[in-house]
């Protein structure tokens, strides 16, 4: 069974930084697409940043040069670290695993429960 457990959200002030982490299992990150997604609630789902198997990553607009994807195939875990984090990133952040290089969420096969991010 494929599992995605997320953890490392919280609450923080604008400018902080936050550092998240998803673990997966029953599967290696190795072979995937991995991603982060984020929603606020009664908005559509939006990708945050993407990370395919060669390691080549994508960013939204609105992250790019503040948040930075990575993975580490050995734990099989992947991070997102936010940097100089703005109240428009509160969101609930979602990792997900999927089989095409992509930042649209119709590509992705797998998805973890959340984590919630306040910027206050």
């Amino acid at each position: 069974e494929v599992q995605l457990v997320e953890s490392g959200g919280g609450s923080v002030q604008a400018g902080g930084s936050l550092r998240l982490s998803c673990v997966a299992s029953g599967y290696s990150i190795a072979n995937y697409c991995m991603a982060w997604f984020r929603q606020v609630p009664g908005k559509e789902r939006k990708a945050v940043a993407a990370i395919a198997e060669d390691g080549a990553t994508s960013y939204a607009a609105a992250v790019k040069g503040r948040f930075t994807i990575s993975k580490d195939n050995a734990t099989n875990t992947v991070h997102l670290q936010l940097n100089t984090l703005k109240p428009e990133d509160t969101a609930t952040y979602y990792c997900a695993a999927g089989t095409l290089p992509s930042l649209n969420s119709a590509h992705f096969d797998y998805w973890g429960q959340g984590t919630q991010v306040t910027v206050s």
